[in-house]
Parts: structure tokens; C-alpha cells; sequence
């Protein structure tokens, strides 16, 4: 099919076309799935002192090198040390410090015998103790000054994302804002007369609008805003009406239209400002996409609920991702083993909704008998796309597939 465009070729297009949003501060809360603007260094050591890893007593090795239940070494507990203490009790030869977790140090202490290693453990831990397992070495269940980071080293590297886990380790290197890149604004369209909302019952030639609330749905987990969401009938001048709408977003996403069919409103209105191309891809062949002269980046994808789905992973979504700075712009994928067999389409590639045994290191497809881009029920089941290259007429079981993981 010498006609069609690769995967690759329509996605160097989109991502060429993107320019990366702007830089804002902002707070750690805010910061939920945002994108760093700028690496994020520790202001301070972490942790900020020698500190125990275990409720026990600080102890110094010399005393207690021997210790055993046959030879236990009996201390003199002289202070005790809850975490976010400030003292640093002293203490001599034959004493120990009552220490709990994250508390810091004694100086003059080397290690930390653990409750469960002494007599009477937490029960009976003031006054005398008895060791009875010694620490394995000097500096046993000690966390070391900086151990985790210093001050000045990078804890966060523009790019990332700022999931749970990270914003946590910008909280604990001392940082509480960030620079980050401002969310992309998105418009969601659907197009078709025969479309009625979810809710509605549709009559003859109706069908419901279930591309709205699959592509909010996926904009949303790309972190990106949906600012605006439409149905417009099969009338080019609604696609006018509609961007005009839409004139403070940054991407502007149309579902249907784009065929070459009698009534396909995104190809008659736009067809001399982006570009209406065939991709080597099932589903998802019908691509529309440019970038209008204020900068606003259009796409047109194919009205089917798979194909959008596709569509939106092979191309909207990694833009969406790169917008925003973000180093990691596609999905996981791995290589699995196909538990059943299925055919594929000659000379394009297979974007599958398929079902995956991470355990077992299978894949197969969602639905029986492989997928038409209509059945919108496969993605209810997917968790994952086949991916099968144009050349490969059919899968057997036991052939190697990549798959893209869904979250």
C-alpha cells in the first residue's frame, strides 16, 4: 500500500509540531501530576543526623561485641531518646541510651542493640538491661548523616513526573515549591448527526456519544485539562463555530469526520489547514492533523470507539506528554507470548486490545475471534494493545507479541 503513511512517519510529524508549554511555580499540592521545569536539589542532608533504624538502645560496640544468650552483657540504661529529640546524652563504659527509630545518635554511641535482642526488651528497658544477641558490627542499625541525600544533589530531574513518590522526596529533601510546565489545554469534539448523550435513548440511525467520555478520560490521565467538551452535527460550518470556542486551548481533538465519506464536517472545513493523511495502522487508518496559524494543535481522528482509543495512544497522547516537558512519552510495553492464535490485516500494523498474564507472560486478544475497530465492548476487557508489525499475516500461539501496558 504504497499510499500510506507509517506509524512513525504521522507521529515525527506530530511531535515536530509541538512546543513546549510554559514554566510556573507552584506548590507541592499543586503539583500533582505536573511536569518539572527544573531539576529539584536537597537543601539539606537526608537524614539530617545519625539517626537509629530500630527502637532499641545506643550502645557502644566495645561493651556488648560478645554478647550471646550464653554470655549476656548487663547495662545501665542512663537517658532515653524519643525520635525528635534534640539531646545528645553522654554516657560511659557498662551504660546505654534508650533509643527509639529516627531519634539521633548519642556521640558517644556505635551501634544499636534492637529491643528484641536484649532481656526484657521493651518491657523492661530502663534501669538494667540485658544484651543478649550483639549487633553484628560497629555502626549496626545507625542511618548515616546524608545517607540518602546531600544538600545541593539532585533529588528530581527536569522531565519527571511528579507522582506521589516524588513529590514525597521533594517534601523530605526540604523543598515545598516547584517549577513545573503548565498543563495543556484541551478541547474534546465529537462529531456526527446520528450521536445522542450517554442516558438517552438513541432511535433509528442514532447511536450514543461514548467518544466524549473516552477521550476526557484519557486526556485527563495524560494530565492534561480538558477545557471544553462538544458535539457538533455533520455541518462544516459547526467546526468554525466550534474552534472559535476554543480559541484559548492548546489542542483541540475531533473524533469522526475525517473519512472520505459524503458527510465528514473536520475534512470539508479543514482540509486546507491540516493535513488528511492514510496511516499503515488497523485501527486508526483516517489521521488528520496540523497546526493552525495561532498555534493551536488540531487532530482529527476516525469516529469508531477502538480507533480513537488507538489513535489517542499512538499519537495524542505522547504530544499531550511532550507539551508538558515530560522525558517518558509512550507507555510501558513488554514482550509477551500469544496464548491464542488471530489474524491481522496485510500491510499495516495491529494495534489489538488484548488481555495480558504477567504471571504467565501471556497475551491475547479481548474479545473472541481478534477486534473490529467498532467494538467498543474490547476495551471495557483490554489492559493492554497487541502490537503487530505490518509484515506478519497472523499470530500463533506461542509467537512473541509487544504489547503496550495500560494503566
Amino acid at each position: 500500500m504504497p499510499d500510506l503513511r507509517t506509524v512513525e512517519e504521522q507521529r515525527a510529524r506530530v511531535l515536530e509540531a509541538v512546543t513546549v508549554l510554559p514554566v510556573e511555580t507552584v506548590g507541592l499540592v499543586e503539583a500533582a501530576g505536573r511536569t518539572l521545569a527544573a531539576d529539584v536539589r536537597a537543601r539539606h542532608d537526608l537524614p539530617g543526623d545519625d539517626n537509629s533504624s530500630m527502637d532499641g538502645f545506643a550502645v557502644r560496640f566495645a561493651d556488648v561485641e560478645g554478647a550471646d544468650t550464653g554470655a549476656p552483657v548487663v547495662l545501665r540504661v542512663v537517658a532515653d531518646l524519643p525520635a525528635g529529640s534534640a539531646d545528645d546524652p553522654a554516657f560511659g563504659p557498662g551504660e546505654a541510651v534508650r533509643i527509639m527509630t529516627g531519634a539521633p545518635i548519642p556521640t558517644g554511641a556505635d551501634a544499636v542493640v534492637p529491643f528484641e535482642d536484649t532481656a526484657g526488651g521493651l518491657a523492661d528497658s530502663l534501669g538494667l538491661i540485658e544484651v543478649r544477641r550483639a549487633p553484628a558490627a560497629a555502626g549496626a542499625f545507625i542511618r548515616r548523616r546524608g545517607g540518602d541525600v546531600r544538600a545541593g544533589e539532585v533529588v528530581l530531574t527536569a522531565g519527571e513526573r511528579l507522582g506521589p513518590f516524588a513529590r514525597a522526596a521533594a517534601a523530605a529533601a526540604g523543598v515545598d515549591r516547584v517549577e513545573v510546565r503548565r498543563r495543556p489545554r484541551v478541547a474534546v469534539v465529537s462529531t456526527g448527526s446520528e450521536l445522542v448523550p450517554p442516558g438517552v435513548a438513541p432511535g433509528r440511525g442514532q447511536t450514543p456519544d461514548s467518544n466524549a467520555t473516552l477521550l476526557t478520560s484519557l486526556v485527563a490521565d495524560a494530565d492534561a485539562d480538558v477545557v471544553l467538551v462538544a458535539h457538533v452535527t455533520d455541518e462544516a460550518g459547526a467546526i468554525d463555530d466550534v474552534l472559535a470556542h476554543a480559541a484559548e486551548v492548546d489542542v483541540v481533538v475531533f473524533s469522526g469526520g475525517v473519512s472520505a465519506g459524503a458527510y465528514e464536517p473536520v475534512r470539508q472545513a479543514l482540509s486546507d489547514r491540516i493535513a488528511f493523511e492514510k496511516v499503515a495502522m488497523q485501527p486508526g487508518k483516517p489521521q488528520a492533523f496540523g497546526r493552525l496559524d495561532d498555534g493551536r494543535l488540531v487532530f482529527g481522528l476516525p469516529g469508531n470507539p477502538v480507533s480513537v482509543a488507538v489513535s489517542f495512544e499512538v499519537f495524542v497522547r505522547p504530544a499531550l506528554l511532550l507539551l508538558q516537558g515530560r522525558v517518558v512519552i509512550d507507555r510501558r510495553r513488554a514482550r509477551l507470548t500469544a496464548s491464542e492464535t488471530w489474524t491481522t490485516p496485510p500491510g499495516r500494523r495491529q494495534y489489538l486490545p488484548a488481555v495480558v498474564d504477567l504471571v504467565a507472560g501471556t497475551v491475547r486478544p479481548a474479545t473472541p475471534g481478534g477486534s473490529g475497530s467498532h467494538l467498543a465492548a474490547s476495551l471495557a476487557r483490554a489492559e493492554a494493545f497487541a502490537i503487530v508489525p505490518a509484515e506478519v499475516a497472523s499470530v500463533a500461539v506461542g509467537d512473541p507479541v509487544d504489547v503496550m501496558l495500560m494503566p
